[in-house]
């Protein structure tokens, strides 16, 4: 069950005195049904709901006062109104606008009863400000299986107990690396990660990943309006070339388009959680100001979607390094995946730092906020002496560590920018991106 930690962060949910209602976001397919429906088994009685289904749409939606909707529910379910712990998990919630409102009195009212929601597409009905009650819901994020995820899924048993040491032994580094490597090619979406563990065979994925992105197309159709189309449809075809790479809306995609409607598009595609707009850094310190005047870098949802839609899987199958393909976009794009993957908070995001001058232009791979300073995260395998924009970060920045992500294995060192200033480089291998937090705490408190 490599949902584990999915269902860790649930059991935590369920125990708050102050226990509200809980949605569930994230794109689709990465789990949201599944998850509960494992969850559910902790519970006495589970009900659920599916919102696609009219009759279930009307059993909610009669005009009757909360309290016998309740009575009218647990009848249809052929279930206990007291003395059962009972889960109530709405799918699909985005179809009932009136179910959404009546989560406030799940809360206010029936506060016993464990309530779940979820639905496709659900940012676009909360960016148009049709959203939940505020204060009477709570929100968690779900993204695609983190490296952790991937070595529960595949029962790679020994490399579970290396890799939760707290210190990882040498020998181990390039078992983990090949593992991880694997991980990078396939991505985290759980239905490919679940078809992969039992087959091991990649050429079974293909179709998992073509049926995917066309249901990402489903959705956006749903809620776009046709003289979008042409536009959404053209960044489908174009963007997972485009991964880690800053944009310009302007003819995007060797287009004639103009940056009005590719920007406009890109924001609905944004709301299925396919993608991802981030814009850069222009500091060195807090507070975290994204500078919006800036091209922002474009990411995807899972690196498996960008090698299957770019055909890198031919090119991929059997490198060393990762960050020798894809001009290294393959690698910094897991990095910013595994930076994610297991922080469940909607406020959660990428950042990354960029200095444009005319005479000495910059630009770090990622920022990572920790404690209140900004540490800066460069994607490399080279030598220390051509991380110059990671230097120009440094020079500016009023502390004295930094992270290089790599192939190689773990190390600390103390080095100096092209200007003299000495700072602490963490060299981490990429399968140790997710342990980022703990490796810095770790290294700050003995030195």
């Amino acid at each position: 069950m490599f949902q584990r930690q999915i269902i860790l962060k649930l059991r935590q949910w369920t125990k708050k005195p102050d226990r509200r209602p809980l949605v569930l976001r994230g794109a689709r397919q990465v789990g949201k049904t599944t998850v509960v429906n494992l969850f559910a088994k902790e519970f006495d009685q589970y009900i659920y709901l599916n919102l696609e289904k009219p009759e279930t749409r009307a059993l909610i939606e009669n005009e009757i006062p909360f309290e016998e909707m309740l009575i009218t529910l647990f009848i249809s379910a052929k279930k206990s109104r007291t003395g059962k712990r009972t889960l109530i998990f709405i799918d699909e919630i985005q179809n009932s606008p009136k179910t959404m409102a009546l989560l406030r009195y799940f809360y206010e009212d029936a506060n016993e009863l464990y309530v779940i929601a979820a639905g496709s597409l659900l940012e676009s009905i909360i960016l148009r400000n049709i959203s939940f009650p505020v204060g009477r819901v709570e929100f968690m994020l779900l993204r695609p299986c983190s490296f952790t995820e991937y070595l529960i899924a595949t029962e790679e048993k020994q490399l579970l107990e290396i890799y939760a040491a707290e210190e990882i032994p040498a020998y181990a580094h390039n078992l983990l690396m090949q593992a991880f490597n694997n991980y990078t090619y396939i991505g985290g979406m759980p239905r490919i990660v679940a078809t992969y563990a039992k087959h091991k065979d990649i050429t079974a994925l293909f179709a998992i990943y073509a049926d995917l992105l066309e249901g990402y197309s489903e959705d956006v159709e749903k809620y776009a309006n046709p003289g979008m189309m042409e536009y959404v449809r053209h960044i489908m075809q174009h963007a997972f070339h485009e991964s880690c790479n800053r944009l310009t809306f302007e003819r995007f995609g060797q287009s004639q388009y103009r940056s009005r409607e590719m920007k406009e598009a890109f924001t609905l595609l944004q709301k299925t959680m396919l993608m991802k707009l981030v814009y850069p850094l222009t500091n060195t310190r807090l507070p975290l100001q994204p500078n919006l005047r800036k091209k922002p870098r474009l990411h995807l949802l899972d690196t498996g979607l960008i090698n299957h839609s770019a055909r890198l899987f031919v090119d991929l199958i059997g490198s060393k390094n990762l960050d020798e393909n894809f001009r290294v976009k393959i690698a910094e794009h897991i990095v910013g995946q595994e930076l994610l993957a297991e922080n469940y908070s909607v406020s959660s995001a990428l950042y990354f730092w960029t200095r444009e001058k005319s005479s000495s232009s910059a630009e770090v791979d990622y920022v990572f906020p920790f404690a209140d300073i900004l540490i800066p995260v460069e994607v490399k395998s080279g030598s220390i002496g051509k991380l110059r924009s990671l230097h120009q970060f440094m020079d500016e920045a009023g502390h004295e560590f930094a992270v290089r992500v790599w192939s190689g294995k773990k190390s600390v060192e103390r080095v100096k920018t092209i200007k003299g200033k000495s700072f602490t480089l963490i060299n981490l291998p990429f399968y140790m991106v997710s342990r980022i937090e703990q490796e810095l705490k770790n290294t700050i408190s003995i030195i």
